[in-house]
């Protein structure tokens, strides 16, 4: 059942993104869209309360409670990020707005890369954070082996993020012939 709650979260965050740049662009009706987009972190609060419910009643700690929270974390660490990207390029695309930045190169490059990571380090630590929580709400009687993985697989992802935005610092990201170097990226704030 957590499955397909977590599948019908992902799903429901796509119709809600959807959703909301349709109305504030096509249908000319930003506040609706506004208020459809705002909509979006009730989903992960009905998966934090469904995955809470579940180990109350007495629900054995697996890998669906493990894969709730690092779903909840990716989420807080880049859901807002992906909503302000994408309603950029539909301001763009769909309203004549402002061309969104293309990608950077060099230092300025490096710095987005780092700028991700503390979202990656956002995620895992809310991550690691419900899990912890879990493995105590479950208590010493119950097997935590399963969300304890997932907090390795967590701390995992972030040294990875992290070695990859090392490379851009170390070797940066050339432009094209003919682009500056330093072209900044907007998308970060």
């Amino acid at each position: 059942m957590l499955v397909a709650l977590i599948i019908a979260c992902e799903v429901g965050f796509w119709v809600l993104l959807a959703g909301g740049l349709a109305l504030r662009y096509l249908a000319k009706m930003p506040r609706l869209g506004a208020a459809v987009l705002l909509c979006e972190p009730l989903l992960e609060l009905a998966l934090l309360v469904a995955t809470a419910v579940d180990l109350r009643n007495g629900g054995e700690p697996s890998w669906t409670h493990g894969l709730a929270a690092l779903y909840i974390g990716y989420t807080v660490g880049y859901g807002h990020y992906t909503v302000k990207w994408l309603d950029r390029h539909a301001a763009y695309r769909l309203a004549g707005g402002p061309k969104p930045p293309g990608p950077a190169y060099g230092k300025a490059r490096a710095v987005h890369e780092w700028k991700l990571w503390l979202r990656t380090l956002a995620g895992a630590a809310v991550a690691l954070g419900l899990l912890q929580a879990a493995i105590w709400y479950a208590g010493g009687a119950a097997d935590t082996e399963a969300l304890e993985s997932w907090q390795y697989a967590a701390l995992r992802v972030l040294g990875i993020h992290a070695v990859i935005a090392a490379t851009y610092t170390l070797w940066p990201r050339k432009a094209p012939a003919g682009q500056p170097q330093e072209e900044s990226v907007r998308a970060d704030r």
